[in-house]
Formats: C-alpha cells, sequence, structure tokens
C-alpha cells in the first residue's frame, strides 16, 4: 500500500511538472539565457513561441519551401544572365563598356527601395503580401524586356526586377533563417538561387549562339517561370496576412521609433550589411564579366566564354548546399575565413596563370568556395539580432548586398573602358580582403542556437 502510495505521488509530481506551463517557461528562459544575452526587463516568451519551425513541419512547409526555392531559381537566372549577355547587348545597341554597364546598376534603385517597404509590407499584408508584389514585379519587367524597347527603358525596368528580388531576398531569408538547422536550409536556398543561375547563362548562350536567336528570345522563358512562381506563391502563402505576421513577431524591446530604425542602429546589421556589399559584388562582377574576359583576354570562342560563366555558378550552386552541411559544424567564423583563404587563392590562379583550361577551372572551384558566403551571413544576422529586427535587418542588408551587385560590375565596366577588363581581378582580390577583414568582426556566434 505504501509503495503504491509512493508511486501515485511521483506521478502526479512529474504530471504537474509536464504540464505546468510556467515551469515550461522557466526551463525555456534558463536554456536562452545560458547562451544568448537577453534583456530582463522584457516578459518571458509565449508557451511554444521559442521552438523553431522545420522544412517539413507543419506540412504546408514543404510546399513553401518549394516555393521560395523556385523564386531563388529566377532571381538567380535574373541576376546571372547579364554577363552572358553583355556583349550580345553591346552590338545590339552598339554602347561601350561604361553605358552598357548601367544594366547593373539599376537594379539598385530597385532593392534600395525595397529595403525601406519591406517591413512596412510584411506589417501590413505579411507574407502574402510579398507573393502578390515580388513574382508581379519581375514578371511586368520580363514582359518588357521581351519587346526589346529602347536601351534607356532596358534600364528603367531592371529596377523593377530589382525592386522584386530585393523583397524576396528579405522575405524568404528572414523566414528560412529563423528555422531549425538554418545553415542546411539556407545552403540550399542559395544552392537554387546559383542553380538558376548556372542554367540562365547555359541557355541564353545555347539560344544565341546555336540557334542563331536574339537575345530578347531568352526573357520569353523568363516570363513563365515568373508566371508559374506568382500562381504557386500566392496559393502557398495565402493565410500568412499582416495580422498573423504581427502576432509572430511582436516587438521584443523598448527601444522608439520604427524596427528598421532600430535594426539600423545594430552595428551587426551593419557588418553583415557591408559583408554582402562586398561579397555580392564579387559574385556578381565575377559573374558579370568573367565571359567578356575570356573572349578578350584568353581568346576563347563565345560558347565556350559562356561555358565558364555556367561553370563559375554552377561551383556557387554546389558550395551553397555541400558547404552548407560543414559551416555550422566546425563554426561560422573559421569555416567563412578558411573559403575566404582558397577564394583569394583560385583567384591568384586565375589571374596569374595565362591558360583558358586554367582559368576556367579556378573561377568554377572559386564559385564553390564563395558559395556559401551569403547563407552564412543570413545566419549571423538571424542568430545575433532579435526575431522582431530580422526583417528590417536582412532586408537592408540585401539592398546593401544589391549595391554591391550594382556598384562593382559598374566599377569594372567604367575601369575596363580604360585600362581593359584584365582590371577584374586585382578588384576582386581587394574585396575578398575586405569582407574577410569585415567578418572576422562580428561577434562570436553561439554554434547551438539554430539547431534542431
Amino acid at each position: 500500500m505504501n509503495a503504491t502510495v509512493l508511486i501515485e505521488m511521483v506521478c502526479h509530481d512529474v504530471i504537474e511538472e509536464a504540464v505546468s506551463p510556467t515551469r515550461s517557461i522557466e526551463l525555456q528562459q534558463y536554456h536562452v539565457n545560458e547562451g544568448v544575452e537577453c534583456n530582463e526587463a522584457l516578459p518571458p516568451s509565449a508557451p511554444g513561441t521559442d521552438a523553431l519551425q522545420q522544412w517539413n513541419h507543419p506540412r504546408i512547409n514543404m510546399w513553401r519551401v518549394f516555393v521560395t526555392f523556385m523564386g531563388f531559381t529566377i532571381m538567380g537566372a535574373n541576376d546571372a544572365v547579364y554577363g552572358a549577355l553583355i556583349p550580345y547587348l553591346e552590338t545590339f545597341y552598339d554602347l561601350n563598356y561604361t553605358v552598357i554597364s548601367l544594366i547593373f546598376l539599376s537594379p539598385l534603385v530597385g532593392y534600395t527601395i525595397a529595403a525601406l517597404l519591406n517591413n512596412t509590407i510584411h506589417m501590413r499584408l505579411g507574407q502574402r503580401g510579398v507573393t502578390f508584389i515580388a513574382p508581379g514585379c519581375r514578371l511586368v519587367a520580363y514582359v518588357v524586356l521581351a519587346i526589346h524597347p529602347p536601351y534607356p527603358v532596358l534600364v528603367v525596368i531592371f529596377m523593377l526586377a530589382g525592386f522584386g528580388n530585393g523583397l524576396e531576398d528579405a522575405a524568404w531569408n528572414a523566414w528560412l533563417g529563423n528555422m531549425a538547422n538554418a545553415h542546411e536550409i539556407l545552403g540550399f536556398l542559395h544552392g537554387f538561387y546559383g542553380l538558376g543561375a548556372t542554367l540562365s547563362p547555359l541557355i541564353a548562350t545555347t539560344m544565341i549562339t546555336k540557334g542563331n536567336m536574339p537575345w530578347y528570345m531568352f526573357y520569353y522563358i523568363m516570363i513563365g517561370g515568373a508566371v508559374i512562381e506568382l500562381a504557386t506563391a500566392i496559393l502557398a502563402f495565402w493565410d500568412e496576412d499582416g495580422e498573423k505576421f504581427r502576432a509572430e513577431h511582436p516587438r521584443t524591446s523598448d527601444k522608439k521609433g520604427g524596427r528598421t530604425k532600430e535594426a539600423l542602429s545594430n552595428k551587426v546589421t551593419w557588418l553583415c550589411s557591408i559583408f554582402l556589399l562586398g561579397y555580392v559584388g564579387v559574385e556578381v562582377a565575377l559573374g558579370g564579366w568573367v565571359v567578356t574576359f575570356i573572349i578578350r583576354i584568353r581568346k576563347a570562342n563565345p560558347f565556350a566564354a559562356g561555358m565558364t560563366s555556367t561553370g563559375f555558378w554552377l561551383g556557387v550552386t554546389v558550395g551553397r548546399i555541400a558547404l552548407g552541411f560543414v559551416t555550422g559544424r566546425i563554426g561560422e567564423k573559421l569555416a567563412i575565413a578558411i573559403y575566404l583563404g582558397f577564394s583569394m587563392g583560385l583567384l591568384l590562379v586565375f589571374w596569374l596563370v595565362p591558360e583558358f583550361i586554367v582559368s576556367a577551372i579556378a573561377v568554377g572551384f572559386l564559385g564553390f568556395f564563395l558559395g556559401p558566403m551569403f547563407p552564412a551571413a543570413v545566419v549571423a544576422a538571424t542568430t545575433l539580432l532579435p526575431k522582431h529586427l530580422h526583417v528590417s535587418a536582412i532586408g537592408f542588408a540585401a539592398a546593401f548586398g544589391g549595391g554591391g551587385a550594382a556598384i562593382f560590375p559598374f566599377a569594372v565596366g567604367a575601369i575596363a573602358q580604360a585600362r581593359g577588363v584584365q582590371v577584374l581581378q586585382p578588384i576582386i582580390l581587394a574585396l575578398l580582403a575586405v569582407i574577410l577583414g569585415l567578418w572576422l568582426m562580428l561577434p562570436r556566434m553561439p554554434s547551438h542556437v539554430k539547431q534542431n
């Protein structure tokens, strides 16, 4: 009898411990405080809010993750095809390097506007609003490009495509960056960006050189992709309106002003933003000018030069997926420093060995080691910043990255007009050294925060 009573008392205590919300919150708060400095003046989180979503739970996430992968594939195809089209745009519009480089500069305007409006769109319309606006903007841009308007219109319409890219860049990076095993998920997300970036120069080059089609025919393919994304994304995120977003992202600080202002007052936002400014500048300048460099300096034929660009973006794709499983396990700070070291070595090979085959191989491996940089910066932001600042901070960082994608390729083109396209490698080498220094300035990131 005494043993039975004792067992009942123990079971009662265990059940009470398991179902007590207060005790559950206290335990969650204790574990958070072990690794992350918290604001003690704030109330504890509600039950369940600290649990990280997974790519397959709830089940609707599988469909939503697929939609984000599709969006980033189109985004990558959009960004990478510029390099393959430059030689043909020069001929079609009869322009020099400096003027043709404006197609790199104009998306910056769209990215900047997206950075300013990202938080407002999320707060009022939620992720549903993003799925209407971003694919819609790209669809309109591709329709205009397909009718090959005068070059000034081309420059303006790339701003609209940049705005759509900027919205999705912030929205899907912030969402997936808050999931369990964020390195791996973001590796796949940016891997699909690399997939689109790999395929678009290949398809465009093949259409132009083998199919004897004009450059603008490529954008009929982009129209089809944008239509499919628009329809599927709206259905997948239909329930994610502004009210739900506000409920899931309550403000957890007592600072005055808007969330974007608060994000910009944090040094982590600026370090990640300037890092992405340099990194995306490296990525797009290499992907954008490597075809012209290989044709003019390495004396390769146009099709082989186009395949070099494809090899670069293929390396980016494989690197983002494969190294995503490595980065979180050996530590972000060390891993990215190692990748940047390899990147600088490969760039020197590309620069100093005047052989086409060596250049093509070096560029492919360079893409491989550059691949994980963007996902790592997003993980850094989502790890080191409070959740309510993620959309604003990542949106701002993405706009800065868009600035790199515009400013540095444009600068390469302007300098190349005077000094020749061989200025590409020294500019890239200097940028790699700068972003390595910026990365090492970030605070230490607790490796356990994003694990499932």
